[in-house]
């Protein structure tokens, strides 16, 4: 996805919610979509130098509660941050370290995807719960904490 369409799907889904997309949200914008992958609020202070750090926390919870922004919960409460699928078009799941809080992300054959679709159908159709989506993650420990 370009920017620009990123930041048009971004300022409608703020609009929705009865906020403005500002200058300082488009920036944590714009350092989400050019990470490599979730990133924590110290990672977005050292690439974006001009941002300060409340003004992040207060961005990322906004944009989190109008669907741009996924939270990851880590170890000890910790939290990184990504854009939302919704966005992205990138359905994929993560592997997290319990030990030193680091996020891979990794995607399953589609054949895996289906296999698990058709379970959690099962599943929701028992407990009569509608599913929108699902986010699986993996928690244990990394190569470098094993």
């Amino acid at each position: 996805m370009t920017a620009d369409l990123l930041h048009d799907d971004v300022a409608s889904l703020l609009r929705v919610g009865e906020h403005r997309y500002t200058t300082s949200r488009r920036q944590v914008i714009s350092v989400l979509h050019t990470s490599a992958g979730p990133v924590t609020i110290l990672d977005i202070l050292e690439v974006d130098t001009g941002l300060a750090q409340s003004s992040v926390y207060r961005n990322l919870a906004i944009l989190e509660e109008v669907g741009a922004v996924t939270r990851i919960v880590t170890h000890e409460d910790h939290a990184r941050f990504e854009l939302a699928e919704r966005l992205t078009d990138h359905h994929h799941h993560h592997l997290i370290c319990t030990t030193c809080g680091s996020v891979s992300d990794f995607e399953l054959t589609a054949d895996t995807e289906g296999t698990l679709n058709m379970a959690f159908a099962k599943v929701s159709r028992s407990a009569k719960f509608t599913i929108d989506s699902h986010r699986l993650d993996l928690l244990g420990s990394c190569a470098d904490c094993a």
